[in-house]
């Protein structure tokens, strides 16, 4: 018999960023996932439902009292149909719904009737997102395994830049169809431990050394594995972007911090990715006041500081299999190949910081994967992307 198509029941709500949907929609159609579409009232004021029925194929569902649907008990059914069900844009409103079980209308009733996966996109204004009930209610359906997919960061509709954009159509594809594949949980059972981000060095009570990493890739991983089943510890330096709801993050300032939970966490992971931009020294001496301007020239005595990854690899006992970054501007596969050999590392992701369109800041970036015996070079895209692609690679080795 013929596999029938996965199918995705999408749940759209009002916010602004239900104008991607349409487009979601058909790039879902073009990898043959069927599409049903429930709306609610206030999302038909963003996007209608003629809309989203031409790109569908599917009569569009709205009503929890639709007299013909209900003759057929419609909501069970469609409840009954889905693989996934994905609520997108997920405003603070729905999320809240379900965070408490309010079911006043066809989606938030088909999202308590459901036996399928559950996906959520948040999209909101970054202040919304920050509020301490929306995190709350994130961190509830986080609990229950519902997926949440980003948000992502950038400026919004409202002027405000930040934390709340919803991810984009091709970014939800891929999570969509990552949600749907047989190997989805391909590192169930397993433990990750993640490094992220900057450390600070602090020179006096208020300066330090520092760099421009602004851990994008590291918590992109970190959500790469949630979604591939795995407990994810995230340790994570000073960072302007909010970690995915379901990890455990460990917050640090300097490499010295950043160390000691690694070296605490590592030996009870399966996996260990050290992506954090760790300052190689720190000052010999913090001064205990601000240091004050004396002449034309000041001079600082810096110490190198332990080396993380090269440590957690070093591990006698409980040893996990130990992933290592390479940022590097130049001579990329010589240095990365070194680290690779000299730190004892399982593989080393390196990448060309130099670039402007990758690397420290930005939203893309393009890798090449280094083992012993054999590389994979993955071209530029979101890190987002690049991240579930990267924890793919390695669930495939530790099997």
């Amino acid at each position: 018999m013929k596999q029938r198509n996965k199918r995705v029941l999408l749940g759209i709500t009002g916010g602004i960023a239900a104008y991607k949907c349409a487009e979601l929609v058909r790039r879902l159609k073009d990898h043959h996932v069927d599409v049903k579409v429930v709306m609610t009232d206030s999302a038909k004021h963003f996007i209608t439902p003629l809309t989203m029925q031409a790109v569908s194929g599917e009569l569009v569902s709205d009503s929890l009292l639709d007299p013909q649907a209900e003759a057929a008990m419609g909501h069970i059914e469609f409840a009954k149909w889905a693989d996934l069900v994905l609520v997108a844009p997920a405003t603070s409103n729905i999320i809240a719904k379900m965070a408490v079980g309010i079911a006043d209308d066809l989606l938030t009733t088909l999202l308590l009737a459901t036996p399928a996966q559950v996906a959520i996109a948040p999209a909101m204004n970054q202040q919304m997102y920050a509020h301490v009930a929306t995190q709350d209610n994130l961190a509830t359906l986080a609990k229950r395994n519902i997926a949440i997919w980003g948000p992502g960061q950038g400026e919004q509709a409202c002027g405000d830049v930040g934390a709340g954009r919803m991810l984009e159509p091709h970014e939800l594809v891929q999570l969509v169809l990552q949600a749907l594949s047989p190997e989805a949980k391909v590192l169930q059972g397993k433990v990750v431990t993640i490094t992220a981000g900057p450390t600070r060095e602090a020179l006096d009570p208020v300066r330090f050394i520092s760099n421009h990493s602004s851990g994008k890739m590291g918590y992109g991983l970190a959500e790469a594995a949630l979604a591939l089943g795995a407990e994810v510890n995230l340790i994570s330096g000073p960072v302007s972007i909010s970690a995915p709801c379901g990890v455990n993050l460990i917050a640090v300032e300097s490499a010295a911090d950043m160390h000691v939970a690694a070296l605490t966490h590592a030996p009870k992971s399966d996996i260990f990715i050290g992506c954090a931009a760790v300052a190689d020294y720190r000052a010999a001496t913090v001064a205990e006041q601000k240091i004050k301007k004396q002449g034309d020239e000041l001079t600082l005595t810096l110490v190198k500081n332990p080396d993380i990854i090269a440590d957690v690899a070093a591990l006698a006992v409980s040893r996990p299999y130990t992933v290592g970054f390479a940022a590097e501007t130049q001579d990329i596969t010589t240095y990365a190949k070194g680290k690779l050999t000299n730190k004892k590392l399982d593989m080393i992701c390196a990448n060309d910081v130099s670039k402007p369109d990758a690397g420290f800041n930005s939203e893309h970036n393009a890798l090449t994967l280094f083992w012993h015996d054999q590389q994979q070079d993955l071209p530029l895209t979101s890190k987002k992307e690049l991240a579930l692609t990267v924890m793919k690679a390695i669930a495939e080795k530790i099997k």
